[in-house]
């Protein structure tokens, strides 16, 4: 047991969980405020949260550059420190999501799946020319039949998607190595 707690201790994956829970909370905040004025909790303005995301990135590998890198940084600790960040929160805010629709308001899931209903409806004639009757048939059946546990993999499967750019940016802005030891010895 020991070990284990010893292989989350090393900063590299201590720093990043800690924001990453930091931000998953961020997350869930900011999905409770559309909730308390009125705006569809579920919907696609909740996208918008991947910018805690961004900000808390950019904090976490900056700190983690200066504090424990001592003005060092590379690449793949950068990429490291973005992606356990992000899994980090998409997990956590997933599964906060999920309990608040199950336990304390499932009108709101309700709101989400009648408004999917809707999308798929305004958008059933493109659907069916493009991929047949049978696809629109089948995403009806989805959405229908959709519930609230999709919430997790599809949270984390969103947030994914969208870090892959941002990590790399970020990653590579704050990326500075040591080249002292390619240096010629002859010429120090």
């Amino acid at each position: 047991m020991k070990s284990i707690i010893n292989y989350f201790s090393h900063p590299l994956l201590k720093i990043p969980l800690l924001a990453g829970l930091t931000t998953g909370v961020l997350c869930f905040l900011y999905f409770l405020g559309l909730y308390a004025i009125g705006v569809p909790a579920l919907g696609n303005i909740r996208v918008l949260d991947f910018g805690i995301h961004i900000i808390v990135m950019v904090g976490t590998v900056w700190y983690y550059r200066k504090y424990i890198g001592h003005g060092h940084l590379h690449l793949w600790e950068g990429l490291t420190i973005g992606y356990v960040l992000n899994t980090m929160a998409a997990l956590l805010t997933g599964w906060l999501v999920y309990l608040f629709v199950s336990y304390v308001d499932p009108g709101v899931f309700a709101e989400y799946v009648t408004n999917s209903k809707k999308l798929l409806l305004e958008g059933k004639a493109q659907i069916t020319d493009q991929f047949g009757p049978e696809t629109f048939a089948q995403q009806w059946s989805k959405v229908v039949n959709m519930e609230p546990g999709v919430l997790l993999p599809d949270e984390l499967t969103k947030k994914t998607a969208l870090a892959v750019l941002p990590v790399l940016i970020i990653s590579l802005i704050f990326r500075k190595q040591d080249y002292s030891i390619m240096q010629d010895p002859n010429k120090l």
